[in-house]
């Protein structure tokens, strides 16, 4: 609580107590997050509990090891100690069933960021319980990510500039980060901040329980993830944080309903704060748009509380801000049939329909013959995704582009070199079988043929493919149909520019067998593993369109009927009339299926992108807005919408996609 008697930097806009109805719908938000696994079991938090004791332990043998390597004698080197910190959700207290701990590692000097990634990976190698270990020293934050006694553990690092770290070190002092290297403090931050928040909220636990249930709100929707364009925990945790401060007294599901209703009518890009922004007189970079350009760019700033404050969802695009704020409009208007008694909690937790919602996607391929590589191929690409959005922004018919949070990962030993050319691109066969298992029809693993020559297990490593896909979708421009022929849109530049961004950095190497490719897919054209049990059909598709159309005008048509007594020839003819109204294709001229030309109507195997013929019209988030009446899903004999692509010679050196069967 600040000088004023409030939390926050401005007075809370209500201090009333909960009602006995809104505390009944808090403890029903409370069962239904119970319901929804998003609570770990006893077993599981003592686990927990366990293994951060043993990294603890292991963290003293580390520093230990490491002052010994700077000639540190053997007594001293004992007594030095070294401590680790939990930060993010499991700081928090608002971590579910199997979710990861962010835990830092912090040692006295001269214990190095090199020493961290060379002595503690030796140290974790020859433990046991630990395995899929991936350090990553060239991350923006540099960490090692590990499973320890079957626990997630992302683990940071940073040196204080001080002889010891003893067992009661904190780190609120913000004296600490003189000194410290860029490294450091970008580590050293993310338990600071975690702490800071925690410290500026009224009451912790309603601000637990209304995180828990916006964290698991962001996942079904995905709009989670930081590295992709959309907020990341510690966003969606400050957030939390500062509706419970204009809100002190409220209970969680009141401070959830206004979480919508303040976030959906916030001025953007003024800035999210928990307190006053502080200016030390220290070297750091402090979040100022008045200073610094690029700080004025941010379209959904929300500034971390401790110093050097800093801008946590400076990834947010022009696209991605526009999808959280149709996902704030959804929840406003749900949170408030609840509080109402009109709706249930289930219904904000509803799973996302992105790959229902546009009619054109692009997939992003990414390919390697080794884990290890692809590990890293996949982060790398991971990372960058947000950059080919912000270039597909600039194409002149897309309005938005929608990256999903989600990779789809396959681990495949082909038999030829043409299917492993098909899985690299994304064709990945429906009857394919994983690599690291054989089985039989019944599910039993298969043993070793022992008639296998050497010849062929050399050609199954060779053809050995890991490959990740991820997917943006493109929400286009409704076409003006009184424009006479086709609109054209080229993705030669976006798309090239974006693999140039992946192949130039240092960790890309030609050589290794790395693939990246991109197609173009229709709605209709996406693999079954999308959907996860959901309907295929897109929402809001025009054939979906058509039949409503119809069948309101038939209801039309039967009550004049019946009212005027048509004779049978007149209803025919009436039918005949209607039908005409809606046989249109999307493009406004019929275009036939494709035929075998393009492998009967499928993408090709290589479509890397350029250019495109685009015949669909669509507005807002989600729907495609157009007037026109294709059947989406290329069925029958009536009229289809865009065939499948096929990559033709451009100019410039790209590849522009030419629709088979169009005119």
């Amino acid at each position: 609580m600040n000088e004023n008697g409030y939390f926050g930097v401005t007075p809370p806009i209500s201090s009333e107590w909960p009602t006995a109805e809104e505390q009944a719908i808090s403890e029903e938000l409370l069962a239904t997050l119970h319901r929804e696994g998003q609570f770990e079991s006893e077993d599981e938090s003592k686990n927990r509990e366990v293994v951060l004791g043993k990294i603890d332990k292991l963290m003293k043998e580390f520093v230990y090891k490491a002052l010994l390597k700077h000639k540190v004698s053997e007594s001293l080197a004992r007594t030095c100690g070294g401590k680790i910190f939990t930060f993010g959700s499991y700081r928090l207290g608002a971590h579910s069933a199997g979710t990861d701990i962010d835990t830092l590692c912090v040692a006295p000097s001269p214990v190095s960021h090199d020493d961290f990634f060379e002595i503690m990976v030796e140290l974790l190698k020859g433990r046991n319980e630990v395995d899929e270990l991936v350090p990553v020293p060239g991350a923006y934050v540099p960490v090692i990510k590990m499973r320890f006694g079957g626990v997630d553990i992302d683990l940071t690092f940073a040196t204080l500039v001080q002889p010891t770290v003893p067992e009661d070190q904190e780190l609120f002092d913000v004296n600490l980060l003189r000194n410290l290297d860029e490294t450091s403090i970008r580590s050293i931050n993310g338990s600071r901040v975690t702490d800071e928040i925690l410290r500026l909220v009224p009451s912790i636990p309603t601000f637990r329980l209304a995180l828990r249930c916006i964290k698991l709100w962001a996942k079904r929707r995905a709009i989670s993830s930081n590295s992709v364009g959309f907020f990341g925990g510690v966003a969606w945790a400050m957030l939390v944080a500062r509706i419970c401060q204009l809100y002190p007294n409220a209970c969680a599901a009141i401070v959830v309903a206004r979480y919508f209703r303040v976030l959906f009518r916030w001025r953007w890009p003024d800035p999210v704060l928990l307190k006053p922004i502080e200016t030390c007189n220290m070297r750091f970079q402090v979040w100022n748009p008045d200073i610094f350009p690029q700080h004025a760019t941010h379209k959904m700033p929300i500034i971390t509380p401790a110093y050097p404050s800093m801008c946590a969802t400076h990834n947010v695009t022009q696209s991605t801000q526009r999808i959280i704020m149709s996902e704030f409009k959804r929840g406003l208007e749900i949170s408030e049939k609840i509080i109402r008694g009109e709706s249930r909690w289930e219904e904000l937790f509803a799973k996302n329909d992105f790959f229902r919602r546009y009619k054109y996607y692009l997939q992003v391929n990414v390919s390697s013959t080794s884990e290890d590589t692809q590990n890293m191929l996949h982060g790398l690409v991971e990372s960058r995704v947000r950059r080919y959005v912000g270039f597909l922004e600039g194409v002149d018919l897309i309005v938005l582009a929608h990256p999903y949070i989600k990779s789809y990962d396959h681990n495949r030993a082909c038999q030829s070199e043409e299917e492993a050319q098909k899985v690299r691109d994304g064709n990945i066969p429906a009857d394919a079988k994983p690599a690291n298992a054989s089985t039989t029809a019944n599910g039993i693993e298969d043993k070793e043929d022992p008639s296998s020559t050497a010849q062929e297990d050399e050609n199954k490593n060779k053809n050995h493919v890991y490959v990740s896909s991820f997917y943006v979708g493109l929400l286009l421009k409704e076409k003006n149909h009184d424009a006479n022929g086709k609109r054209r849109m080229d993705l030669s530049f976006a798309t090239q520019e974006f693999i140039k961004i992946i192949k130039m950095t240092p960790t890309w190497k030609e050589d290794e067998n790395m693939n990246i490719s991109i197609r173009f897919l229709r709605q209709s054209q996406l693999p079954d593993e999308v959907f996860d049990g959901q309907p295929r059909g897109r929402l809001h598709s025009s054939s979906t369109k058509k039949k409503s159309e119809k069948g309101k005008q038939k209801i039309v048509s039967k009550k004049r009927e019946i009212e005027n007594g048509a004779s049978s020839e007149a209803k025919s003819a009436k039918k005949t009339r209607i039908a005409d109204v809606h046989v249109p294709s999307t493009s406004g001229v019929a275009v036939k299926p494709a035929d075998d030309a393009g492998g009967n109507g499928q993408i090709p195997d290589k479509a890397h992108i350029g250019g495109l013929g685009e015949n669909t019209a669509t507005s807002g988030v989600g729907g495609d807005g157009n007037k026109s009446k294709g059947n989406d899903n290329d069925q029958g004999s009536v009229p289809a919408s865009i065939p499948a692509p096929v990559p033709t010679a451009a100019k410039m050196g790209g590849i522009k996609l030419k629709l088979i069967g169009s005119p």
